[in-house]
């Protein structure tokens, strides 16, 4: 990887010459090659983003929703974008309140076959707890949540283990709800219990967790996510005859707990109206210290609001940080933006989600009506020395901005390398050592950088075609908004 330096020199030999406007631009054409230097250059070169995300996963640690990590991030986020001299306020958020408490699992020995194994678990979040005693059951393996229906009375009194094949990160959003909806599909079968392998593409016996849901008016019954390693184990086991687990889980809802959103500006000087939204999520999960899930993200968006703000004059529309609180297991911080700000989403000329790691960037991707990529594409010449001067085929989002959609808001992704994003994800290992200091910087110039041209080029994005609207309630109806992103 080039070191910081020679990726300036290239940086500004590229700068040399402004990019030439599309045929049908007007006379302003937005950005000066100096402020790209300005702004991609002290994002490379200064170093705060990285150091800032050690304040926050070193100095804070896990920030579960409604937890005293996640109250602490908010006043440190708070204390921060004011000594950037960013203006910044607080939205109250009701959030969620899971504790994990105490938990274990093994495999019972089955005489003349194998000894016992402990089994490196992690209750799912949501999860309700089992008995005091613990909950012991037969074991029954399925490959899918179709599978479980299919096998009938053979799931009653058993503990459902969901394996699959997860082995990169495009893989993840295919089996994501055997994690989410098992529980449920589980427990209507007649299951006391699940296990799901961990979404993982790497593991060192490193349990990943994850957010999990019931379905109102079925039985909610004790779940965790196993090991790699483990999940190999029992399919091994269960293929020389039956295999007996102890499950114990602590893990509790409390009430509701009293949060906030983080919400920063820099106002735009022309068009202060208009916004430019960047967002992050603040809450990580109670595992590990959340550094790539989503402190990269946080630090990345904080950073760029402290390098607009020193620019002078200051972009032409408004660019409006938020630091989502309770994306991990509930959403209710992106919920309550978008109910909060109801009146001034047709004004929200883009939005900008950063939840996938502090890898390098890779390049610029669009969720916009037509003509959106002739807008961009002649501004991301300044990323090429990045590697992230192109236009990216698939749509932008993120599961905070998704309650956005049906607004219309356009949605800019700035992607990075996520392809070991989930070695980490959601476990024990998602911690500080894990980023590269020079892939997150250069993230957060390419971050910087298209934030700029968002908010300062005079054209903005067409808006994407509205949603389909639901169709009258049927066994069959078609959803009208794409889902959010799995967390």
């Amino acid at each position: 990887m080039p070191s910081a330096l020679p990726l300036s020199a290239v940086l500004l030999s590229l700068l040399t010459a402004p990019p030439k406007a599309p045929a049908a631009a007007t006379k302003d054409v937005g950005p000066s090659p100096q402020v790209a230097e300005r702004l991609i250059g002290a994002a490379l070169t200064e170093g705060h983003a990285y150091a800032r995300l050690a304040e926050l996963t070193d100095g804070i640690g896990p920030r579960l929703s409604g937890s005293e990590g996640a109250e602490a991030a908010v006043q440190w986020a708070k204390r921060s974008f004011e000594a950037d001299g960013v203006k910044v306020w607080l939205e109250p958020v009701k959030v969620p309140r899971w504790v994990r408490g105490e938990e274990s699992a093994r495999v019972l020995a089955s005489a003349g076959r194998f000894r016992e194994h402990p089994l490196s678990i992690m209750a799912l979040g949501g999860s309700v707890g089992t008995p005091a005693g613990g909950l012991t059951a037969e074991v029954i393996e399925v490959r899918s949540l179709d599978e479980v229906a299919s096998l009938g009375d053979k799931v009653k009194g058993k503990i459902v283990f969901f394996n699959h094949a997860m082995a990169e990160a495009a893989d993840y959003g295919k089996y994501a709800g055997l994690r989410t909806r098992g529980a449920s599909v589980a427990a209507k079968a007649g299951a006391v219990g699940v296990l799901v392998r961990s979404l993982a593409t790497a593991s060192l016996r490193s349990p990943h967790t994850g957010a999990m849901r019931y379905e109102d008016g079925v039985a909610q019954v004790p779940s965790a996510s196993v090991s790699v390693e483990d999940a190999e184990l029992l399919h091994r086991l269960l293929a020389g005859g039956p295999v007996k687990v102890e499950l114990k889980l602590g893990c509790k809802t409390l009430p509701d707990a009293d949060s906030f959103n983080v919400v920063a500006e820099v106002k735009g000087r022309e068009k202060p109206q208009e916004v430019v939204l960047l967002g992050a999520h603040l809450d990580s999960w109670d595992v590990g210290t959340g550094a790539h899930d989503d402190g990269a993200g946080v630090t990345m968006v904080m950073e760029t609001a402290r390098l607009l703000a020193k620019l002078k004059p200051a972009p032409r529309r408004t660019v409006r940080v938020v630091l989502f609180m309770n994306e991990e297991n509930g959403l209710r911080g992106g919920k309550a933006y978008a109910e909060a700000h109801a009146a001034e989403l047709a004004n929200h000329v883009a939005a900008l989600e950063m939840d996938s790691g502090g890898g390098k960037p890779l390049g610029v991707a669009l969720r916009a009506g037509p003509g959106g990529e002739e807008l961009v594409r002649p501004w991301l010449r300044p990323l090429e020395a990045l590697g992230a001067g192109k236009m990216l085929p698939g749509e932008a989002g993120g599961a905070d901005i998704s309650p956005l959609i049906p607004a219309r808001v356009p949605f800019v992704g700035v992607r990075v390398d996520s392809s070991r994003y989930f070695d980490v994800h959601h476990s024990h290992a998602d911690t500080l050592d894990k980023v590269d200091p020079k892939d997150l910087a250069q993230s957060t110039a390419a971050l910087a950088w298209v934030s700029y041209v968002l908010a300062e080029v005079p054209g903005v994005l067409p808006r994407p075609e509205a949603p389909p609207a639901e169709a009258p309630k049927a066994p069959a109806a078609p959803v009208g908004a794409p889902k959010p992103s799995a967390p």
